[in-house]
């Protein structure tokens, strides 16, 4: 009677307790298999965001290494050749998401992972305005050049919807700069007002 009146008084309060009656159903995994899935969940996400699936699994077990990691101990953790480790590591070193470090003693070089998630997020970023909105903006320009044509209304028609694409995607390109400019406290103080004031005022 007593959760009864509590959850009827307060349907919140139901709310959450069936919120974390869900959660308590989950099953509770050991860290050999927790870490398992999350490489495997991680390389999946790489490859959404411009990377193969064994550079971003070799990310993410650098990630959740405690101590640097050697060539031997990626190839040994995700089972794969040494070519495709050093090669993976090299790339990771290439977008700057790792880097090297050295042991007194050893001879071996060790990596590892850029922990910040903020950095992380926007090297990704950069990254992929590089590889993506760079080139289609370059093409765009280059496209708009035409020689006069017998059908004005087609040049006239290609014209346009070349502008049209060259400013969605410049505003896109304009933005990432921003993000990738602007600091990580500023960003996400103004955030939390906007949606503050979204929460606050919903029309």
């Amino acid at each position: 009677m007593l959760i009864s009146t509590f959850t009827m008084q307060n349907p919140t309060n139901f709310l959450i307790s069936t919120h974390y009656k869900q959660q308590d159903t989950h099953t509770i995994m050991q860290i050999d298999e927790a870490k398992e899935k999350l490489i495997q969940s991680w390389g999946a996400l790489g490859t959404s965001w411009g990377v193969n699936r064994t550079m971003a699994q070799v990310h993410a077990l650098l990630l959740i290494s405690n101590v640097p990691l050697s060539a031997e101990d990626v190839m040994e953790q995700l089972q794969i050749s040494r070519g495709n480790a050093n090669m993976n590591l090299r790339a990771l070193i290439d977008w700057g998401l790792a880097k090297r470090e050295y042991k007194v003693g050893e001879r071996r070089e060790f990596f590892v992972a850029e922990k910040d998630m903020w950095r992380v997020a926007m090297i990704i970023i950069r990254e992929r305005q590089k590889r993506e909105l760079a080139p289609i903006l370059q093409i765009l320009q280059e496209v708009k050049n035409i020689e006069n044509s017998d059908d004005e209304i087609e040049k006239k028609q290609f014209v346009d919807a070349v502008e049209n694409l060259n400013s969605i995607v410049s505003q896109a390109n304009n933005f990432i700069e921003f993000i990738a400019k602007t600091e990580r406290h500023w960003l996400s103080g103004n955030l939390i007002k906007l949606f503050a004031n979204k929460l606050d005022n919903p029309k």
